[in-house]
């Protein structure tokens, strides 16, 4: 072949190589589209109470097999904007053990953000709050009680009507002003839940959270509360926005009432912070709630 010819080959080849990758103007492939990731057996939906608050709510439960002879147990976890993935995903990776046979219930509120301004008219009383704020005592309800009644009403039926459920065997988890609330819950429905997990409560932002404790135990030793709710305390060593040692302090004072009826297991976790607490415990919390009375 003459010098001619090769290069005439080799021009022809070059060509035939930058057209099958696709040219020298070719533009890059396009990015994979990205979607929301939606939890496998979860479902959610807006709800409102009898008062008019508006509350998101947020379900996992089993997605294979029956339901126990008598329903599934229901954990209700509050903050569940920020706390119910968490849990949601233990309960799911679990589901070939009893732990994971249960029905996980968030309530949170319509946001996309881990916390709402709302959750503290519905989860505190102060002796002096803000103008304008739910949040102190008074008469009539407080914005934490209204809260307890769609929590044990209005909620509680809409989740039986949608699972069958075991009525007996029904637990909450609160933290941080939740973990008030989870307190407010015992003193005063102290059979509304079987299990109780109040995770690093503020107890330095509500004084009345004392004087109700104080209240109950006094009706406790009266013999005027009859069963009561079991409990779980959980604090992290690192908890800065709550000085571990009142917790401590509080599970203490309800060991002591033991002789009483109310059983009390007490969990530090000393490499948490406050923020940190509640992923830390989600499985102590599934294994506490559910266990058997």
């Amino acid at each position: 072949m003459s010098r001619t010819g090769k290069a005439f080959a080799s021009s022809v080849a070059a060509l035939l190589l930058v057209a099958g990758s696709g040219g020298v103007s070719a533009q890059p492939a396009a990015e994979p589209i990205a979607t929301p990731y939606a939890m496998p057996s979860t479902q959610m939906w807006d709800m409102t109470s009898d008062v008019g608050r508006k509350y998101r709510i947020f379900v996992s439960y089993p997605g294979q097999g029956e339901p126990p002879a008598g329903g599934y147990p229901v954990l209700y976890v509050l903050d569940g904007n920020a706390s119910f993935a968490s849990f949601a995903e233990a309960r799911r990776i679990q589901e070939y053990d009893a732990i994971g046979k249960v029905i996980v219930v968030g309530v949170g509120y319509q946001t996309d953000m881990p916390y709402a301004e709302e959750r503290n008219e519905d989860f505190i009383v102060m002796d002096d709050p803000p103008p304008g704020k739910r949040l102190g005592r008074s008469k009539g309800k407080s914005g934490r009680d209204e809260f307890l009644d769609f929590l044990t009403g209005k909620l509680r039926t809409e989740i039986g009507s949608r699972f069958k459920i075991d009525p007996d065997r029904q637990a909450l988890f609160g933290h941080s002003f939740g973990g008030l609330f989870a307190l407010h819950t015992l003193y005063s429905k102290p059979q509304a839940f079987h299990s109780i997990v109040v995770a690093s409560p503020s107890l330095e932002l509500d004084a009345g959270v004392l004087r109700d404790e104080r209240d109950f135990v006094d009706r406790l030793e009266a013999g005027k509360v009859g069963k009561t709710s079991r409990v779980m305390v959980i604090v992290g060593g690192r908890d800065i926005d709550d000085d571990p040692e009142p917790a401590r302090a509080l599970a203490d004072r309800f060991d002591r009432l033991s002789g009483h009826g109310l059983r009390v297991r007490f969990k530090r976790y000393e490499e948490e912070g406050h923020m940190t607490v509640p992923a830390r415990a989600v499985t102590d919390v599934l294994r506490f709630a559910f266990a058997m009375r």
